[in-house]
């Protein structure tokens, strides 16, 4: 069979999710910033596309969104591949073993914190680094396409972002659940590829995508505050995140086919 079925994607998460609970803290940190890296090489390739096309951008903005949307899942698709930790992606997988008791609510809870802050580290890495520093946005168009980006992220109203994270993550995790069913490299990454490319050029919000996108354009010059950065997105799209893969990928699954199936 050259799909796995549904029931078997949950028993695939649920061994992953033993497994990483076993990870030390220092492996934990390691494969995180690894993560927060890889999701910033994706977020600078698509800005790089974007910025490299204003008359698209201007004359035809569902194909620059598009466009947008098609380069960033390299990020997660070197995260799943190679083989590294994102706190987004982490978000379901822990949900049908803690439902189930056979984990408890410790094992998400530590992994998703260390996670995040090894996220944000690797993100941070990537933007002053390698991007800021050796200055590849800092030309025209590319620098306008930096700002645009940062500007739109923190001028929605708590809500608005929080939903945004709702629809972000759900697809960011369908995309992870979508990449497990393949047994085949090609089928994985087009698994993967397709509701990422989705949250994206739609326009919804990833909190560790925007501990790359929002803290370049600080980085850059942007006229924007480390505090309007973290409670004007940072919090409500890390809340929607939460509630976007936690709840409707990883407890509606396990609902769907492990709570409903016992009950049968």
């Amino acid at each position: 069979m050259s799909l796995n079925s549904p029931p078997q994607i949950i028993r695939i998460a649920g061994k992953l999710a033993i497994d990483k609970a076993s990870y030390s803290t220092k492996k934990i940190l390691t494969l995180s910033f690894m993560a927060g890296a890889y999701i910033g090489f994706g977020g600078l390739l698509a800005i790089v596309t974007l910025g490299g096309v204003p008359g698209i951008a201007e004359n035809n903005p569902g194909l620059a969104k598009l466009l947008f949307g098609a380069m960033f899942p390299v990020g997660i698709i070197m995260v799943v591949m190679a083989g590294a930790e994102l706190f987004t992606g982490n978000n379901a997988y822990f949900m049908p073993n803690v439902l189930s008791k056979k984990q408890t609510w410790l094992a998400p809870l530590k992994n998703w914190g260390v996670v995040y802050f090894g996220n944000f580290l690797g993100c941070l890495f990537i933007a002053f680094f390698i991007t800021h520093l050796t200055e590849v946005v800092s030309a025209e168009p590319w620098a306008h396409t930096v700002q645009n980006i940062a500007q739109s992220k923190i001028s929605n109203p708590f809500y608005k972002t929080f939903l945004k994270g709702i629809g972000a993550n759900w697809l960011v995790c369908l995309s992870l659940w979508m990449g497990m069913s393949s047994h085949h490299t090609s089928g994985k990454i087009l698994g993967i590829w397709w509701p990422v490319m989705a949250f994206v050029t739609i326009g919804f919000e990833h909190c560790i995508a925007n501990m790359f996108f929002i803290p370049l354009a600080i980085f850059e010059g942007a006229n924007i505050t480390w505090s309007t950065f973290v409670f004007k997105n940072l919090i409500p799209a890390t809340l929607g995140n939460l509630l976007g893969g936690a709840f409707f990928v990883g407890t509606l699954y396990w609902f769907a086919y492990i709570k409903e199936s016992n009950a049968d």
